[in-house]
């Protein structure tokens, strides 16, 4: 992830409306900085001296098994934070992120943003807010895996996937070598979710080719999740 010191911050200002959180005088301290699709942007165990909000682009959010092996626990669209635990309580990183697309992600210094929180009740209250929303849709997921059976699951976390919240007719392949990690992370055997696949692909929802899978009607498949997203 590198500055962008020819972007200007006020752009994503305005466009999601943080000139109450971020006052005039604070935003010459806030950096702006891109990445590219892949780069893993924080690891566990990191320590973070900024606070980063992504304002473009794509993250997911993921954790590596003693094994060594990558699960996914979530992913994520503009608005988030990340960094705002670590900013309160003042820990290492805890999950890693990597870059799903291109993006871009503001930047904070943790000791000015102290320095903020001091005189501007705005700012604390949007940093409570995203937590709640957070611990939301924790227990969110925690339902999703307990209440629904494996094809809800695994549509939801197709769509998660997808461009679908976009708005595109495009959407992204999921390679097939990560099987086993997701059918660990869907709380499921590789076995059955290979027959969940296989009964999605004969229902024209997925199509399975060359070592990945392509959606082939998103209507269908969002209909399958009923109304979840791993997000």
């Amino acid at each position: 992830m590198k500055e962008f010191k020819t972007a200007d911050a006020e752009v994503y200002i305005k466009r999601y409306e943080l000139s109450k959180v971020f006052p005039e005088h604070f935003r010459p301290l806030m950096k702006v900085y891109q990445f590219k699709k892949g780069n893993v942007l924080f690891s566990a165990g990191d320590e973070l001296e900024e606070l980063y909000i992504l304002v473009d682009g794509k993250i997911k959010i993921f954790t590596l098994t003693p094994e060594g092996k990558s699960l996914i626990n979530r992913f994520k669209r503009p608005l988030e934070l990340i960094g705002d635990v670590e900013y309160v309580k003042r820990n290492t990183v805890f999950n890693s992120v990597e870059a799903v697309t291109d993006g871009v992600m503001l930047a904070a210094s943790f000791a000015d943003l102290a320095n903020l929180e001091q005189d501007h009740p705005p700012f604390t209250r949007f940093l409570l807010e995203t937590l709640a929303r957070k611990f939301y849709t924790e227990a969110h997921t925690t339902n999703l895996n307990m209440l629904y059976p494996v094809e809800v699951r695994l549509a939801s976390y197709l769509l998660s996937i997808s461009s679908v919240s976009e708005g595109t007719i495009f959407h992204q392949e999921m390679h097939t070598s990560n099987l086993m990690e997701l059918a660990e992370w869907l709380g499921t055997s590789y076995r059955h979710l290979n027959r969940v696949l296989k009964k999605m692909a004969s229902d024209n929802i997925i199509e399975r080719a060359n070592g990945s899978i392509a959606i082939k009607d998103l209507e269908k498949l969002s209909i399958l999740a009923k109304g979840n997203i791993y997000e």
